[in-house]
């Protein structure tokens, strides 16, 4: 068995309310999140107001993403000194004021910079406080507490971009932004008043991240995480052209088949978090066979609207349960930098996210769902691979 515990960072000091502290966590995650993915919902109207393309309104999706790639190493450089509570704090204020440019944003190239902005938030926010939930609640509830940090990204996606959306399209999509502007503000308040200081531990400089990759635990996991995301993204950017391939699938089905697959996803998260404190190589290697098999079967299931909604559950749980099972699988590979490991993770993991829409795109566009559904399974089986033998065999 791998153990995950950590042991708390010396000046830290335990916070009167940990869950608390970890629930702010989660809220700031949350934030982040879903302002990441709430131009998507958005992005006919954005277009029409600051009249582009479609296409090109898709640069506030595309952009943050990459942006993150490259914060969310860089970033922990930077304040390698700071508090981490400072830095949070910091960083939320600044989403805040992120959003409320987007939402008075006069021309296309204005929301773009603040996109960017975004951007350097979601990689900051990730590659710090991924780790943290550990480092609140050190011990036995370690797992507990990582997963409920996690559970932002699920809770993003089932409740802050369908609300942020209908906000949208009911008041105008400035006001979608602006919402998040106040939803950042008070994340930023919460984080001050509850999170204890967080004195940094061993500073990260950027010779760190060499030394990692050259460890063959680290190498190993992020390999497997830039497959298995990549695979994923590949495949569920396009899932509503597979979904609809079913008989009687109009779009308030496919749309209800989507939250169910949402809701996995929150439960997922959890399942996945209770199985890595046990053995995270092992639960991260299970999860990619899962999530493989499970796209790999939606092919012959496309003429059945009952078995696509069933397996689309499965893949809800599957892949729920990735972020925090790759994150305790990177605090196991590398218990000495806790903080750079994250950074890593953030950085491969927000790549793979562009990678996987970009292949799934050219392969919609080609071949067609199938194809896009064979490469998106062929990777995450292909990751399970990568994840090497289970705990407590060679290797």
């Amino acid at each position: 068995m791998v153990s995950t515990q950590l042991a708390p960072t010396r000046g830290a000091r335990t916070p009167a309310r940990p869950w608390a502290a970890v629930l702010t966590l989660a809220a700031a995650t949350f934030a982040v999140v879903t302002t990441e993915m709430l131009p998507v919902g958005l992005l006919p109207a954005l277009a029409r107001d600051l009249r582009v393309s479609a296409g090109t309104a898709g640069l506030a999706v595309t952009l943050p993403g990459l942006v993150a790639a490259a914060a969310a190493p860089l970033l922990p450089v930077a304040v390698r000194r700071a508090d981490r509570r400072t830095v949070l704090c910091a960083l939320l204020l600044l989403l805040a004021a992120a959003n409320l440019l987007t939402a008075y944003a006069p021309a296309f190239p204005v929301l773009l910079a603040a996109r960017l902005l975004v951007g350097v938030c979601i990689g900051g926010v990730w590659a710090v406080a991924a780790g943290l939930g550990a480092r609140l609640l050190p011990g036995p509830s370690a797992g507990r507490a990582t997963a409920v940090v996690f559970s932002g990204i699920a809770v993003a996606s089932v409740l802050g971009v369908p609300a942020g959306t209908l906000l949208g399209s009911v008041a105008g999509p400035r006001w979608a932004f602006a919402a998040m502007a106040g939803c950042a503000l008070a994340v930023a308040g919460a984080l001050a008043a509850v999170l204890p200081p967080l004195p940094a531990g061993r500073p990260v400089r950027l010779g760190t991240f060499p030394g990692l990759l050259r460890h063959p635990p680290v190498r190993r996991a992020l390999t497997t995480v830039a497959l298995l995301v990549t695979g994923h993204f590949a495949a569920y950017t396009y899932v509503r052209p597979v979904l609809q391939r079913a008989p009687g699938s109009g779009a308030a089905l496919v749309s209800a088949l989507l939250l169910g697959y949402g809701l996995a996803g929150v439960a997922g998260n959890f399942a996945g978090g209770a199985l890595a404190a046990r053995d995270p190589r092992r639960a991260l290697r299970l999860i990619a066979v899962g999530l493989g098999a499970v796209v790999l079967l939606l092919i012959p299931a496309g003429g059945s609207t009952a078995l696509s909604g069933a397996l689309l559950v499965a893949w809800g749980l599957a892949y729920g349960a990735v972020s925090v099972t790759a994150q305790n699988v990177l605090s196991a590979a590398a218990p000495q930098a806790p903080e750079a490991a994250s950074a890593l993770f953030a950085g491969v993991f927000n790549t793979a996210i562009a990678l996987g829409a970009l292949t799934g795109g050219r392969l919609a566009d080609g071949p067609g769902p199938t194809a896009v559904l064979a490469v998106g399974a062929a990777l995450a089986l292909a990751a399970a691979l990568a994840a090497g033998p289970v705990a407590g065999r060679p290797g």
